[in-house]
C-alpha cells in the first residue's frame, strides 16, 4: 500500500518543531522511522505533516554529565552500540543494543525513537526500566523530565503529550564496584520481537558481595517492569541459593501482573521464560562481576 497524502517538513530547531506539533494535533515527528514507515505504508499511521527531527542539534550525541550518560534522542541505535563510553558506562545498555531489530535497522533507527514508541517487548525501553533512566521531553513552553516508570503507559502509550516530542535519555551511571551484567531473550528468530527477556546489571565489593542489583523483565505485560532483588544485596555472589532467589522472586512479581498471553506464546509460557531468562542473567552477571567486570567512572 502507499502512505496517505501528507505534508514533510524539516524544522531548524526543536522549538520550531515542538511548535508545528502543537499546532496540529495530528502532526507526528520522524527521525529514524522504521516503526513510523512500515506504518504510514499500511495506512495505520494517517499523520497530516511529518516533522523531521533527525538532524535537530539538540537532540544528537553521547555524553556524560551529573552522574548520568546523556544520549540525543536522534542517536542512532549503531552509534549507541558502537559507543565506548556507552560500553564503559552503560554496559547493559551495550549488552542489549545488539538484540535490538536487525542491523539495518539499527543504522537507522533512534534511541528515543524505540523508547517513544514504547513497544512492550523492545529491548531499550527495558534497559531504561531497569536501570531507572529518565525521559527528557520537551515542548515549545517548557521541558520536563520524567522517570521511566512514569513516562512507560502501556502498550504503545507513553506520558508524551501533544506537542511534546523526547529531547534525551538521561541513564544513571553505577558509581563504585565492580560491575557485571546479563541479558538475555527469547523469540522465534534472533531479532524478531521477544516472547521475554531479562535484564540484570550488578555490582560486587571487593569481598565478591552484592553492593547493588537490578533486574527488569520485558515481552510480559504491557510494560517493561523492574523486579526487586534487594534480598540479594549483602549476599556472596558465589552462594549457591541465588538461582533459588531469582527464580521465587520472578515467580512471585509475575503473580502479581496480568501476563500477556497471544498466538505466539501462553501466559504460562511466558512466567516459565521469564524465570529461566532471568536466572541466565543473573549467572552472566555474577560471572562477569567475580571476574572483574568493569570501574563505572
Amino acid at each position: 500500500m502507499k502512505a496517505a497524502p501528507f505534508e514533510y517538513v524539516r524544522p531548524s530547531s526543536l522549538l520550531e518543531a515542538c511548535s508545528i506539533l502543537a499546532d496540529d494535533e495530528d502532526a507526528l515527528p520522524i527521525a529514524g522511522g522504521q516503526t513510523l514507515v512500515p506504518m504510514l505504508a499500511m495506512r495505520l499511521a494517517r499523520p497530516t505533516i511529518l516533522v523531521d527531527i533527525l538532524r535537530l542539534p539538540e537532540l544528537t550525541g553521547i555524553g556524560r554529565a551529573n552522574g548520568f550518560l546523556i544520549l540525543g534522542a536522534t542517536t542512532r541505535q549503531v552509534e549507541a552500540e558502537r559507543s565506548a563510553l556507552v560500553a564503559s558506562d552503560l554496559p547493559l545498555l551495550a549488552k542489549a543494543l545488539p538484540w535490538v531489530g536487525h542491523q539495518p535497522t539499527r543504522n537507522r533507527g533512534t534511541v528515543g525513537g524505540s523508547v517513544a514508541n514504547a513497544d512492550p517487548s523492545a529491548e531499550i525501553p527495558l534497559v531504561a526500566a531497569t536501570l531507572g533512566a529518565r525521559i527528557v521531553i520537551q515542548s515549545r513552553e517548557e521541558e520536563k523530565v520524567l522517570p521511566a516508570d512514569d513516562f512507560f503507559l502501556g502498550a504503545m502509550s507513553t506520558a508524551l503529550e501533544p506537542g511534546f516530542c523526547v529531547k534525551e535519555l538521561r541513564f544513571p551511571v553505577w558509581p563504585k564496584g565492580r560491575l557485571g551484567v546479563g541479558f538475555h531473550e527469547i523469540s522465534a528468530r534472533k531479532s524478531d520481537f521477544a516472547y521475554a527477556s531479562a535484564a540484570v546489571q550488578l555490582a560486587a565489593d571487593d569481598d565478591d558481595k552484592c553492593l547493588n542489583i537490578v533486574l527488569g523483565l520485558g515481552g510480559l505485560s504491557d510494560r517493561p517492569v523492574r523486579i526487586s532483588l534487594d534480598s540479594i544485596i549483602g549476599k556472596d555472589l558465589r552462594a549457591t541459593s541465588l538461582p533459588a532467589i531469582v527464580a521465587e522472586a520472578v515467580g512471585d512479581a509475575c503473580d502479581g501482573f496480568d501476563l500477556r498471553s497471544d498466538i505466539h506464546a501462553s501466559a504460562s509460557y511466558r512466567r516459565r521464560l521469564a524465570i529461566s531468562l532471568a536466572q541466565r542473567a543473573m549467572r552472566d552477571a555474577i560471572d562477569g562481576a567475580l571476574q572483574g567486570g568493569g570501574e563505572a567512572q
